[in-house]
This record gives C-alpha cells, structure tokens and sequence, in this order.
C-alpha cells in the first residue's frame, strides 16, 4: 500500500465527517471525491447509496454542533482497508453521541471508497 493509499484513507476517516457536516461545499461533491460513484455502504445492515448519504447531511448539518473522530487502528492491504474508531457528535442541544465504528472497506485503483461494510455501537459518553 502506498502512503498515498494510506494518507487518502486517514483523509477519508478524519476529514470526510468534518467536509461533509461542516463545509459549505455540496454535499455530493465532497462524496464523489471519496467514493467512486457507484459505490455500496453498508451500514448495520442498512444498504446507503450516494443519494441516500447526501440525504442524510442535510439534517445532520442542521443538527450537530462539532465532532472529531478518533481512530484507534487502521489495516490496509491492497485494495482492502478496515479500521476501528470511534465518532464524538455534540448535537444542537447539547447531546453527545459517541460511536463505535468498526468498518471494512474495499478501494478502487483511485484509492477512493467502492464498498463499505461497518457496524456501529453508540456508547456511553466518556
């Protein structure tokens, strides 16, 4: 794997979430710079495609106040990724949601996302 791979992939952990909930950029063009354009998300069995995800923002947006993502361990091997972390989200009324993400993935040529398997736990804060 390359460091470009690698440091595209950390991008991907780190900076989408920010990108996507905080940025004034559409949401699908911060999308197809991550996922290839047909790609598949599986989230807790819940299949998202690209409409679904850019549905998903628009509330999002409007709902969370900061968040940051703390990435425990990453594994890439070729076209293949996994990583364990974890998604702090202070909600509009002052809520916290932390989450646990364990995630695989599968990358094309370009290093962006083409398949996403993950399950997710929310925690309790702290």
């Amino acid at each position: 794997m390359s460091v470009h791979m690698e440091q595209r992939f950390t991008e991907f952990l780190t900076s989408l979430p920010e990108e996507l909930v905080f940025g004034d950029e559409d949401p699908g063009k911060v999308l197809d710079r991550y996922y290839v354009p047909d790609f598949e998300y599986r989230n807790d069995g819940i299949l998202l495609n690209r409409q679904k995800l850019i549905d998903h923002v628009r509330p999002t947006r409007k709902n969370v106040v900061s968040c940051r993502v703390e990435v425990h361990e990453t594994l890439l091997n070729a076209d293949r990724v996994a990583a364990r972390y974890t998604l702090h989200a202070v909600m509009r009324k002052g809520k916290v949601l932390v989450t646990q993400v364990y995630m695989f993935g599968l990358l094309a040529p370009d290093g962006r996302i083409r398949r996403i398997d993950s399950i997710t736990r929310v925690v309790p804060e702290g």
